[in-house]
């Protein structure tokens, strides 16, 4: 079956057979299909979309493209994916801590898409962390740690390792039937038992609009169940970063100090604990939400959370010490550059995009699939909506290593801040539940 006439097809409008979808990723897999024939294959699938029966067989090819893990563990295997945003390091955070109420997370997770950052270019921050380990290392730090984050190795769907690259730099990210495939290929190649989906819309999402951000969870939720994987979703607000910084080791700092108690940003906190109550709920380690969010809290108030962090850092190569010297061992940025806007009035809107651009700019994301990633760079101190700016307080701090570059994009993403001067209501982060 010649790739092309598969493109032309899906080019047509034409629902691809199961072989039809089964041969072209074989062939993306093996390299007989070019870069070129992915590119065009996956704009056709941006501009003619695909069946829910296409989305599976397109899930389920990729998912076979490698090995597929079995585990054997004294409790459930979970894990939790967002589709997105700005600030959203919440993996960080809440593998260890459902490590510590008794799941086992094998959390394989991606780099930066488009103008979002990626769990694992934050991870590459701590020195000497690896996030490529083999199965064999992978299952031990799972069963002995409780969790274990790391990238696609070679034998884990490596037909979206190859397809994920291509995505980012062919403006075809937001595709919903490539996003279902991408991640739960990944998801099901893990051998997951239960996976909850934080679906994020508004400005710093890829989808930007609600009822398109419900349209994306509904097909998660519905290939991952009809897949054999006990899937829910929530959608979550990402009209303002989630965390209040942006970049790859001020975000793992900050992962640090959610982990330690020095400091927890309010918004972040509550999406990390629904999400975690949504799978002790499902597993039924958890009798209810509350109960939930109550062992989560446990984790993190006993150090039980931290302590599974610093041992999974240093089982995956990382220092043992992380935790207790994280400041030590984190890149920093040569200049650090507070940038203000005149002060005084609430902020009413965030084009919280803009702020994830500003990331790339300053060196934290790429441009290109080849581009190397400068890890100390980002944003830290940045506000949300409905926080009152006093007179001359910094908007944001720049981390950078260019200082002339760091005012130019500073002063640009500073823009992405609107003000009023009446009251604004603060945005509510949690806004649906999607289940099968």
């Amino acid at each position: 079956m010649l790739p092309q006439e598969v493109i032309r097809a899906k080019r047509d409008g034409r629902a691809l057979s199961t072989a039809e979808v089964q041969e072209f990723i074989k062939g993306l897999t093996s390299g007989r299909v070019s870069e070129g024939q992915v590119a065009a294959f996956a704009m056709a699938v941006f501009f003619k979309g695909m069946s829910a029966a296409e989305a599976v067989g397109l899930t389920l090819a990729m998912r076979d493209s490698g090995t597929v893990l079995k585990w054997n563990l004294p409790g459930p295997v979970v894990d939790k994916h967002s589709t997105g945003g700005i600030g959203d390091n919440v993996s960080l955070m809440l593998a260890p801590m459902l490590a510590a109420c008794g799941c086992f997370v094998p959390m394989i997770s991606g780099r930066g898409l488009g103008h979002t950052g990626g769990t694992l270019d934050k991870l590459d921050a701590i020195p000497g962390y690896n996030t490529t380990p083999d199965n064999a290392l992978f299952r031990k730090v799972v069963g002995e740690v409780g969790c274990a984050i790391i990238g696609q190795t070679a034998d884990l769907a490596p037909a979206d390792k190859r397809l994920y690259g291509i995505r980012d730099v062919t403006a075809t990210v937001e595709s919903v039937p490539l996003i279902t495939a991408s991640i739960l290929s990944k998801k099901l190649a893990a051998g997951l038992q239960h996976l909850v989906m934080d679906v994020k819309c508004g400005s710093g999402a890829f989808m930007t609009k609600r009822e398109d951000a419900v349209g994306l969870a509904k097909s998660l939720v519905s290939v991952a169940n009809g897949a054999g994987l006990k899937t829910t979703a929530l959608i979550t607000d990402m009209n303002e970063p989630l965390a209040s910084c942006a970049g790859n080791a001020v975000e793992v700092q900050n992962a640090v100090d959610y982990l330690t108690g020095k400091y927890r940003d309010r918004r972040l906190h509550q999406v990390t604990l629904e999400l975690g109550a949504e799978l002790l709920v499902g597993t039924g380690i958890a009798k209810d939400h509350g109960d939930g969010q109550a062992r989560l809290s446990k984790s993190l108030s006993d150090g039980s959370a931290a302590e599974r962090f610093e041992k999974m850092v240093s089982a995956l190569g990382g220092p043992s010490d992380f935790l207790r010297s994280a400041s030590k061992y984190l890149p920093q940025a040569k200049f650090k550059l507070e940038i203000t806007k005149a002060g005084g009035n609430k902020i009413a809107r965030v084009d919280t995009r803009e702020i994830g651009l500003g990331v790339i700019e300053l060196g934290g994301g790429r441009r290109v699939a080849s581009d190397k990633i400068n890890h100390a760079v980002g944003f830290t101190r940045l506000p949300g909506v409905g926080k009152v700016l006093g007179h001359d307080e910094p908007t944001l701090i720049v981390h950078c290593d260019d200082e002339e570059l760091g005012w130019n994009i500073g002063a640009k993403v500073s823009k992405a801040y609107h003000f009023v001067q009446e009251d604004t209501a603060d945005l509510a982060v949690i806004l649906e539940r999607i289940a099968p």
